[in-house]
């Protein structure tokens, strides 16, 4: 979490990135000329050279050797800023497998009950993999003046990794005690609702979205859809997203009706649902009254924000 003190533009840079931004914001903040920069690294055994710095700072390259990464760290020190407030925005290294064969877990690991979900896609006979990768990922939830959620909205890029792919399958979970019968699939751009399967007791949904060409390998498409949401009893927590190819992007805004906003908001990410956070990061509600989030580079895992009302 930035400091108190932190000038507002570097405390938004370190929140949402990208690292090159961030980097630059905090060297304006702390007044440093890169050559001193330089010197203070070297006063801690990390030897970068002024170029590299120059290049950090503009994106045009970025640190990627452990070398460098150790470099980022003696940075953060440097430059007075949070442990890991530069580290994580870096993602993992680009050295990781070509997107265009992502590592993919099943799907079962990322959603409870793992028997539902088999379930469901079984009747589909959906394979394990769908053959797309998310390149963008834009996520909007509204949560009402009931505090309770209401409505989501997806503006999805996705490529295709093997040939032949006509569909994307969208998985759902509600709240515990939604009404999963109720929910409503939009297919608003580039796309249809095809096959929908639903499991009430796990308030559960998996949905066909076919698209409107079939794709071939490296091939991209914008599909945009959402969901109207049937809310459960009681208020809304948190929202979850789950990847099991990993994504290039995703943005995920989180709209609070002015009548009932929360007292405290946290992104988090964990690998498995239940499990302890990987990490997490108090965010501050912006003007209208939303909270969002961006990564890069994310690997199969869970990312969401969770937020308290009292």
């Amino acid at each position: 979490m930035p400091q108190p003190t932190a000038p507002p533009e570097l405390a938004l840079a370190l929140r949402t990135g990208p690292f090159h931004l961030a980097l630059r914001a905090a060297i304006a903040a702390r007044g440093l000329a890169l050559h001193r920069l330089r010197r203070h690294l070297a006063q801690r055994g990390v030897h970068v050279g002024v170029t590299s710095l120059s290049y950090w700072q503009q994106g045009l390259r970025r640190p990627e050797r452990a070398e460098s990464l150790r470099a980022v760290a003696a940075l953060e020190e440097v430059l007075e800023l949070p442990e890991h407030s530069l580290t994580r925005l870096l993602g993992p290294r680009r050295t990781a497998p070509d997107p265009a064969s992502p590592p993919v877990r099943p799907y079962r690991d990322l959603i409870t009950p793992a028997e539902a979900v088999d379930g469901l896609i079984a009747v589909l006979s959906g394979p394990p993999d769908t053959g797309l990768h998310t390149v963008t990922h834009i996520e909007r939830i509204r949560v009402g003046a009931d505090r309770r959620l209401r409505r989501r909205d997806s503006q999805h890029v996705l490529r295709a990794h093997r040939d032949g792919i006509d569909r994307y399958l969208a998985i759902y979970q509600g709240d515990p005690g939604c009404d999963i019968g109720r929910v409503r699939v939009r297919a608003e751009e580039n796309c249809r609702v095809g096959r929908i399967r639903r499991d009430p007791a796990a308030h559960l949904l998996v949905v066909e979205l076919l698209l409107d060409r079939r794709l071939r390998t490296g091939d991209t498409h914008l599909l945009g859809y959402g969901f109207d949401e049937s809310p459960s009893p009681q208020p809304s927590r948190e929202y979850v997203r789950g990847f099991n190819a990993g994504a290039g992007q995703y943005v995920l805004q989180v709209t609070f009706d002015p009548a009932a906003l929360p007292v405290r908001c946290d992104r988090f990410t964990v690998r498995t649902p239940g499990q302890s956070p990987l990490e997490t990061e108090e965010l501050t509600l912006d003007g209208h009254h939303c909270a969002h989030l961006v990564a890069e580079g994310l690997p199969p895992c869970l990312l969401g924000l969770r937020w308290d009302w009292e």
